[in-house]
Order: C-alpha cells, then sequence, then structure tokens
C-alpha cells in the first residue's frame, strides 16, 4: 500500500504539467500567420486583415511602384508584375454569381477600348467609355498578384462593382513552344495573347494561382501583347498571370515592358 502511495506522488505531479499545457494551447488557438490549405490550383494568399480604409494616405508606394522605361524580367516564379492598367470603369455589379462566360463575352465587347487586342495603350493616355474618362497608368506589382482593389483606393477611384482592362508586352528573345498561359483573378475575367482569346476566368472566383490554364501555346520570337479583363462586384479584386513550360515550370527567359 505505501508503495502505490509512492508511484502516486511522482505521477501526479506530471498529470498536472501536462493537463495545464494542453489548456495554454488550447487558449492561444493556432499559430498566428498560418497560410490557408492550397487551392485547386496551387498557394491561396491569405485574406488582407486590416481593411483598406485603415491606410488614409492613398498612395501606390506600400504595393505598387511606377513602371520606367528599362525591361523587367518576370518574378522567381515567373509571374508577371508589370502592367498598364486603365483606371475603373464603374458597373452596376451586386453580385458576383452572374459571371458567366456569355455574360463576361458580352460585357467586355461593350466596354471594350478597342476592337484591336492587339495595340498596346501609352502610358498617360486617356479612354472615355460612356460618360467616364479614363486613364491609363503603367505600374509594376511588388507583389506576385496586382491587388487592383488597392490600386483602385490609391486613385480615390471606386472599388466594388468596377471592370479592370490591362495590357503588357513580353519580349522573347527566341520563340518558346508548347506553354501554357495560367491565371487566376477575383472574380471573373478574360486573357488574350497576340490577339486571340488564351484564358477564360468565370463565375464568383477567388485569386487562385494557376487556377485556370490555356492550351498549349507558342510565344514567338520578339514582341507578345497580353491583354486582361478582370470584372468584380462587391469584394476584393486582384489577378495573377504567368506561363508554363511543358514541364510545368515557370517560363522566365523574356523580358516585359509597358511600350
Amino acid at each position: 500500500m505505501i508503495r502505490k502511495f509512492k508511484s502516486l506522488r511522482w505521477t501526479m505531479p506530471l498529470l498536472l504539467i501536462f493537463g495545464t499545457q494542453m489548456v495554454s494551447f488550447a487558449q492561444q488557438g493556432p499559430p498566428t500567420g498560418t497560410p490557408p490549405g492550397p487551392g485547386p490550383g496551387g498557394f491561396r494568399p491569405p485574406n488582407i486583415s486590416v481593411p483598406i480604409q485603415s491606410d488614409t494616405s492613398r498612395t501606390l508606394g506600400t504595393y505598387f511602384s511606377l513602371a520606367t522605361i528599362a525591361k523587367k524580367a518576370p518574378d522567381p516564379k515567373g509571374f508577371i508584375q508589370r502592367w498598364l492598367v486603365l483606371e475603373p470603369i464603374k458597373k452596376d455589379i451586386t453580385r458576383n454569381s452572374i459571371f458567366t462566360d456569355n455574360y463576361l463575352r458580352t460585357t467586355f465587347a461593350a466596354d471594350n477600348f478597342s476592337d484591336d487586342f492587339t495595340i498596346v495603350p501609352k502610358k498617360g493616355d486617356m479612354v472615355k467609355l460612356g460618360e467616364q474618362e479614363l486613364k491609363w497608368h503603367a505600374i509594376d506589382s511588388k507583389l506576385f498578384n496586382f491587388k487592383l482593389h488597392r490600386f483602385s483606393y490609391a486613385m480615390n477611384k471606386p472599388q466594388n462593382g468596377i471592370l479592370y482592362w490591362v495590357v503588357t508586352v513580353i519580349d522573347c528573345p527566341k520563340e518558346i513552344k508548347d506553354v501554357r498561359m495560367t491565371a487566376g483573378c477575383n472574380s471573373g475575367g478574360m486573357f488574350w495573347l497576340n490577339g486571340e482569346e488564351a484564358v477564360m476566368v468565370s463565375g464568383d472566383r477567388d485569386m487562385v494561382v494557376d487556377n485556370f490554364s490555356s492550351e498549349k501555346l507558342t510565344l514567338k520570337k520578339g514582341r507578345n501583347v497580353i491583354r486582361g479583363a478582370i470584372i468584380n462586384g462587391p469584394g476584393m479584386i486582384d489577378f495573377c498571370v504567368r506561363f508554363l513550360d511543358s514541364k510545368m515550370q515557370p517560363v522566365k527567359g523574356y523580358t516585359i515592358s509597358y511600350q
């Protein structure tokens, strides 16, 4: 009997310590900064926890820089960060579930700044669409994705119910065959390469890397023009684009410019 009590004398403190640690872990919850699990196309960026309105400076500097005439390489993972961006076209959109293929094609045709899908606007050009006069900006994103809602806020433009047009030019030193353009955007959009439709992103989507992919494409030697249209109702609006080779590795052997 005495031996049993001696055994409990050492066991009970260990049980108390273990129980205290478990309570502490439960109160703390999961580690901060843990990213969400991957989406169907790969890494899914974490949601922004700080409201845009907390930034009262309305400056581009946090997420963007003004593009220069020096050509730029894609980032280490192949994402295109330099874009000509037209100020947002205001649209009466109250829900994102309307973004079917047919809706996107009809809307982008009606609110198109040019029927020539290989044209490259000039930085500072003005465009009139309906009653709206909009300006083209040449912008580099500091991130792999382009946060259009942050751009809207910095420009003091509408952040919801908007359509964006974006254009960029990539210059290839040689022809690159059997590549795929991959894109993600929030919520719907389309992307074209050298005037031909490449990727359609329909439905109410979150921005997920490589969420949609084109058929096999060829990047021709020299100048290639990419155009994109991204649309959203309520919520954030952003996008990302890159090319993957036949082994699903990022294509990086080219330079990017806005002219």
